[in-house]
């Protein structure tokens, strides 16, 4: 990765994924410990822009989207034990999604950010990615 990148590299989770993530006592520095892995290719690729990570000790599974690796957003999240892995239609929908953000501009995610629906956990310029 160029260092460009690296600079530009900026972490969300979804309102929805940071309620669970809470209820799992996952934390943000966790979360973004796991993108330092991903982005290293410790993630599965599930296509399009989605991938499937581990997390807890291996006790979750967290689905992120991604933006050309610059942008990675947290979206769902699920317990091992309640299920294996997510539905052929599920991972159509998350695609779906991949598609929108890589279209999204770094404004479009800040005014997310900003409305709410979207929370910046880390980003290169002030964290260690």
């Amino acid at each position: 990765m160029t260092a460009k990148t690296e600079t530009a590299t900026r972490v969300f989770k979804t309102a929805w994924f940071s309620k669970a993530a809470s209820k799992a006592r996952i934390s943000d520095a966790a979360l973004c410990a796991a993108i330092k892995q991903a982005m290293q290719g410790q993630a599965v690729d599930l296509g399009g822009g989605v991938f499937k990570k581990r997390l807890n000790e291996n006790r979750h599974r967290s689905i992120l989207i991604t933006k050309a690796g610059q942008y990675w957003i947290y979206a769902y999240l699920f317990a091992k034990k309640d299920r294996d892995n997510i539905g052929a239609d599920e991972l159509a929908e998350f695609k779906k999604l991949a598609a929108l953000y890589s279209r999204q501009t770094s404004s479009i995610f800040d005014a997310e950010v900003k409305q709410g629906s979207l929370l910046e956990i880390c980003h290169a310029e002030k964290d260690d990615l």
